[in-house]
């Protein structure tokens, strides 16, 4: 029963896999987002491999998966765009500028993203997720000793950055939450 399962399914994915990823390309944004669809139709096929009708109707069907694929997807991303819109509203008000802070944030983000992302993941597990050296290495599987010397190495990295860049800051300007100080 499985090799004739697998059988069906590799001839239906077979003969019409380049029809779907072309459908999916022409509908998604990105071809990440297209890869994702085709990924999902053909993971249903799987699933339902015994509703696939034979022949040219595997196509039609394939499309018509595709087709709801899609619609979830798109649904999905307009979630994320109101998600994201509500968490930039949020931060916005977490972490305002003062009028007396004297630090161009924008720089800053600037600078923070030419970092790789190893110095930004350790920099963010610090800043943002206040996390110390041992909860920072329990995460990223590092001794507590590579995490110290590569935290030491980042910030040192993103200090060079912000002065390269002409970012100036004092310690009375730094960025933290409302509630917190750090």
């Amino acid at each position: 029963m499985d090799d004739e399962r697998t059988v069906r399914f590799e001839t239906v994915y077979r003969e019409t896999y380049s029809r779907i990823t072309a459908y999916a390309v022409r509908r998604c944004g990105s071809p990440q987002d297209a890869a994702d669809v085709v990924a999902e139709t053909f993971t249903v096929a799987w699933r339902r491999i015994e509703e696939v009708p034979p022949g040219h109707e595997a196509l039609l069907w394939l499309y018509g998966v595709a087709r709801r694929v899609l619609a979830n997807h798109h649904r999905g991303e307009e979630r994320r765009q109101t998600r994201n819109a509500e968490l930039d509203a949020e931060l916005a008000d977490l972490y305002g500028t003062s009028p007396d802070s004297g630090v161009e944030l924008t720089a800053i983000a600037q600078v923070f993203r030419t970092l790789s992302g190893d110095d930004r993941e350790l920099l963010s597990l610090v800043a943002w997720e206040g996390l110390d050296r041992e909860e920072i290495a329990t995460t990223l599987s590092l001794s507590r000793n590579a995490v110290r010397i590569r935290l030491h190495r980042a910030r040192r990295r993103f200090a060079r950055a912000l002065a390269e860049a002409d970012v100036r800051f004092t310690a009375e300007s730094r960025l933290v939450p409302v509630e917190r100080s750090l």
